[in-house]
C-alpha cells in the first residue's frame, strides 16, 4: 500500500493533468447537443440515369436556395457567415456549426437570443424584406396609397420593400433582389430539366426556372401540383414565417425527395374525404367553402437534401403548399409527407418523451402510425376552413387579416382539426376505430416535442394554446404527485370540436383582436408544463439530418 503522503501527491497530480488536458462543455456546445446528428437516407438505386443527372444539378440548385435565404434573414448575415467560416479556432467551429444549425445568429429554441457577438440584440422581426427602420405603420399609410395592383405587389408574397433615392418605400422584385443568385439557379433547374426523362417533371423544372427570372411562379405552381415523377422536388419562395412583421413575405426553400409510392398510394385515400369534412366543419355553414378545389395530391417522400428555410432551426416533418390562394382556389394544395425524417424523430425524440412525460398505462398507445396519420391531417386541414374571406365588405384573405399573428393561428388550427377530421374518419369508417385512442394518447406526447421548439416560433406557440385550453376542458389531466400527464378520449374529442370552431370563426371574420386574446389567454407556458420540460431538459430537442451524399451514391 503506498503512504498517504504519496496518494495525495497523486491525486492532485491526476486533477492538475485533467485539468490541463479537458475543457469543460462550453455553453454553445450544450446547445449543439440539443439537435442529435441522425442519418437521414434515400435509396436512389431504382431512378434512371437521367434522373440521377437532374438529381445531382437540383443538389447543386439547393446549395444556392441557401445563399439566398441567408440574406433574406438580415442584411448582416451574408458577412457573418463569412466571417464565421474564416474562424479556424476550436470556438469558432461550434459558432458556425450553431450558425448552420440556426441558419442565423439567433437561436431558434432560445427565444432568438443571439449567441454570436456583433448580431442585433433582437432579430430585426421584418427579416431582411423590409428597411429595418421601417414601422408597420409607415407601411400601411404608404401600401393604403397605392393603386390596388401596386398594393398587391406590396404586400404580396415575391417582393422586398426598399426605400429609393428620397427616402420612400418602393416595392422590388426578388427577381431583381436576387438576381446574381437566381440566375444561375435558374440555370441548373434547366440543366435537371434536359436530364430527367419524366416529362412532368422536365416541365416543373422549366416553368420554375423561367419562374426565378419572371417573377410570376403561378404556372409553376401549377405544374408543381401537376407533378407525377420519382424526384419530387420543391424549390423556390413559398412559407411567410421569417415575416414576423405581416406574414406576407416568402422565404426561399428547397426539399429535394425521392417519391414513396406504396405509403403516397395507401395514403391517397384521405383526399376523397375532403369535401365531406369541409362540410361538416363545426362553424357557421356561411364560413365552409362549398366546392374545394381539386382534390388535393398526398405524397409520401423520403428527403436526399434541403436547402434555405427548410435547413434552418426545427425540421420540417411535412408540408402543405403552394400558398397562393389562386392556385389552391384552383387546384387545392399538395401534402407532402417526409417519412425518413418523421421515422428519425419518432424514434429519438418522441418515444424518450413518452417515457418522461405520459402515464404508464398510456404509453404503449404512443404509435408511429398515429404520429405519422395526424401530420398528414394536420397537413390536409391547412387546405380547409376559412382562406379568402369578406370583412366589412371587402374582400381579402385570412393571411392579410390576422398579420403576424397568422402563422401561430393557423399551424393552431390545422393541428386540432386534425383531430376533428381523423375523428369524423373514425365515425364514418375511412379510418380504423383503433386509431382512435393512439391518436389523442400520441398527440398529448407531441405537444411536448412542438412546445420545446419554442413557444417564439409558430408551431411552439400554437401547440401551447392548445395545450392550455384542451387542460381547462379537462381533455388533459395532470397528477400533481407523479407529475405526469394523461388524456380523457371523450373529453379530447369535445374539446377538439370546440377549439376547432373557434379558430375558424376568428379566421372567416378576420378578428385579429379576438385571435390576439386567444393567444394571449393560452400560449403560455403553465407551471406543470414548465414542470415537465424541465425534466426533458436532457433530451434531444430534434434532430440534426446527416444526408448520404447524392454523388456518392451516383458514382
Amino acid at each position: 500500500m503506498k503512504p498517504p503522503v504519496v496518494l495525495l501527491a497523486a491525486g492532485i497530480l491526476a486533477m492538475i493533468n485533467g485539468c490541463s488536458t479537458e475543457r469543460p462543455p462550453s455553453p454553445l456546445a450544450a446547445k449543439i447537443k440539443r439537435f442529435a446528428p441522425t442519418q437521414v437516407n434515400a435509396d436512389i438505386s431504382t431512378l434512371s440515369t437521367g434522373d440521377r443527372r437532374a438529381l445531382i444539378k437540383l443538389v447543386e440548385a439547393a446549395k444556392l436556395i441557401d445563399k439566398i435565404y441567408t440574406r433574406q434573414v438580415w442584411s448582416g448575415n451574408e458577412a457573418l457567415r463569412k466571417e464565421l467560416e474564416a474562424d479556424r479556432t476550436a470556438e469558432g467551429a461550434e459558432r458556425l456549426h450553431y450558425y448552420n444549425l440556426n441558419m442565423s445568429p439567433w437561436s431558434n429554441l432560445d427565444h432568438n437570443e443571439p449567441f454570436v457577438s456583433g448580431a442585433p440584440r433582437i432579430r430585426p422581426p421584418g427579416a431582411n424584406y423590409y428597411p429595418e427602420d421601417m414601422t408597420k405603420e409607415e407601411f400601411n399609410e404608404w401600401a393604403g396609397t397605392l393603386p390596388e395592383p401596386q398594393k398587391k405587389e406590396a404586400t404580396g408574397f415575391f417582393t422586398t420593400i426598399r426605400r429609393n433615392g428620397i427616402r420612400h418605400l418602393m416595392a422590388v422584385p426578388y427577381s431583381e433582389e436576387y438576381r446574381d443568385l437566381l440566375i444561375p439557379a435558374s440555370r441548373l433547374l434547366k440543366e435537371a430539366a434536359v436530364s430527367t426523362d419524366n416529362a412532368s417533371l422536365r416541365t416543373f423544372l422549366t416553368k420554375r426556372a423561367d419562374a426565378f427570372i419572371s417573377n410570376d411562379y403561378y404556372e409553376s405552381d401549377v405544374a408543381w401540383m401537376d407533378l407525377d415523377s420519382p424526384i419530387e422536388p420543391t424549390i423556390g419562395p413559398y412559407e411567410v414565417y421569417l415575416d414576423g412583421l405581416f406574414n406576407y413575405k416568402a422565404a426561399f426553400e428547397a426539399y429535394i425527395c425521392l417519391r414513396d409510392d406504396s405509403s403516397t398510394t395507401k395514403l391517397a385515400r384521405f383526399s376523397a374525404h375532403l369535401q365531406e369534412i369541409e362540410n361538416a366543419l363545426p362553424i357557421d355553414p356561411r364560413y365552409r367553402n362549398p366546392k374545394l378545389g381539386a382534390l388535393s395530391p398526398i405524397r409520401v417522400v423520403d428527403e436526399v437534401v434541403t436547402g434555405g428555410e427548410a435547413r434552418a432551426g426545427v425540421q420540417t416533418a411535412a408540408f402543405n403548399l403552394p400558398n397562393d390562394e389562386r392556385v389552391t382556389a384552383e387546384k387545392g394544395s399538395k401534402r407532402v409527407m417526409l417519412k425518413n425524417v418523421q421515422e428519425a424523430k419518432f424514434r429519438t425524440i418522441l418515444k424518450p418523451i413518452t417515457g418522461i412525460a405520459l402515464d404508464p398505462v398510456q404509453q404503449p398507445y404512443v404509435s408511429f402510425n398515429a404520429f405519422f396519420t395526424h401530420i398528414l391531417a394536420h397537413e390536409l386541414m391547412h387546405g380547409l376552413g376559412p382562406h379568402t374571406i369578406i370583412v366589412h365588405g371587402k374582400r381579402t384573405t385570412v393571411r392579410e387579416s390576422m398579420q403576424e399573428l397568422g402563422s401561430a393561428l393557423e399551424e393552431a388550427k390545422a393541428d386540432i382539426s386534425g383531430l376533428f377530421a381523423l375523428q369524423y374518419m373514425i365515425d364514418h369508417g375511412i379510418v380504423d376505430t383503433t386509431m382512435e385512442k393512439q391518436m389523442y394518447i400520441t398527440y398529448l406526447a407531441g405537444i411536448f416535442r412542438s412546445v420545446r421548439f419554442g413557444i417564439n416560433e409558430a408551431h411552439g406557440q400554437g401547440m401551447a394554446m392548445q395545450f392550455n385550453y384542451l387542460m381547462d376542458e379537462g381533455a388533459i389531466t395532470y397528477n400533481e404527485g407523479s407529475g405526469l400527464f394523461s388524456a380523457d378520449v371523450a373529453k379530447f374529442k369535445a374539446g377538439a370540436r370546440k377549439l376547432t370552431g373557434e379558430i375558424m370563426t376568428l379566421q372567416a371574420q378576420g378578428n385579429y383582436e379576438g385571435a390576439r386574446s386567444l393567444l394571449i389567454k393560452y400560449a403560455v407556458i403553465r407551471p406543470p408544463m414548465q414542470r415537465t420540460l424541465d425534466r426533458l431538459a436532457h433530451l434531444p430537442v430534434d434532430i440534426e439530418p446527416e444526408f448520404t451524399g447524392v454523388e456518392e451514391q451516383t458514382n
